[in-house]
């Protein structure tokens, strides 16, 4: 079922204003893997207050594009970069963008849950304390907590065990504690690199679910290969192919009536 394309995609109901400003600005991006090229001229600007799902093959770029928006593939000291990324208007590869403020305010989360061996309550404010000026004190931390998994919807079903090592929860609760790790440092946008390719069914659904409510709060752009994925739980969709930006368009008019052969093919599974 996870993966009938006949399934509809959720009713887009959100209004947002129409001068805000975009939350991810891609222009002419290149970047290369040492001698190899992964990104070829990129130009792409992201909605603010949506879900905008990337979808291409396998190598096609989606992954490097992604991490690209907040400097993670610096990590790697071979990546080269030209072209420019601007988040809520502000050039994160300029001469005066701070990596931990990038990272703060734009927040990632994985394909696999990685919740740290602590406690679900550390779990939840390792981001702010280690971004934070001075700590806060336990009323506010015992605050932000609470805030935290009440947006991810674990509030109810971990409230009474924040002690207990976050390792022995659900994937399913892993993956939304990794993405309630990030709240507290307030970031604007959120990324997500196949977040549900570890989880069954029944807790991708349960995830799909709290990426539909958080969008309006937060600005999520996510990788996935599941077309089904793509058109439930997006309100754009952009397909990718050997590097390059092919179609970007409203998710029900891609899966619908895409404008390139390449994205026609892809979706209906001629390729990838």
């Amino acid at each position: 079922m996870a993966d009938d394309l006949s399934l509809q995609g959720r009713t887009t109901i959100l209004s947002l204003p129409k001068n805000r400003t975009p939350a991810i600005e891609v222009e002419d991006l290149n970047l290369w893997y040492g001698k190899f090229q992964a990104l070829h001229e990129v130009d792409l600007v992201i909605k603010s207050g949506i879900v905008t799902a990337l979808i291409g093959p396998s190598g096609c770029g989606k992954s490097t594009l992604l991490r690209s928006c907040n400097r993670i593939n610096e990590r790697l000291g071979y990546v080269t970069t030209t072209g420019s990324i601007k988040v809520l208007g502000h050039d994160i590869y300029g001469d005066d963008a701070s990596q931990i403020q990038v990272r703060r305010n734009v927040g990632m989360v994985f394909q696999r849950p990685n919740p740290l061996p602590l406690s679900i309550r550390d779990n939840v404010l390792f981001g702010h304390r280690l971004h934070a000026e001075r700590r806060a004190n336990r009323s506010d931390e015992d605050a932000m907590v609470e805030q935290a998994l009440r947006e991810v919807l674990l509030w109810d079903r971990v409230k009474d065990r924040l002690q207990h090592k976050a390792t022995g929860l659900s994937l399913e609760e892993q993956q939304k504690l990794c993405i309630a790790r990030l709240l507290p440092t307030k970031p604007t946008v959120l990324l997500m690199d196949e977040p549900c390719s570890a989880l069954d069914p029944e807790a991708t659904s349960a995830v799909e679910d709290l990426i539909w409510d958080l969008r309006g709060h937060y600005s999520i752009l996510i990788v996935t290969h599941n077309m089904a994925q793509a058109r439930r739980a997006s309100d754009e969709c952009v397909f990718m192919l050997m590097g390059r930006v092919v179609e970007h368009t409203a998710t029900e008019r891609m899966f619908v009536s895409p404008q390139k052969q390449e994205t026609s093919d892809y979706i209906e599974g001629r390729f990838g």
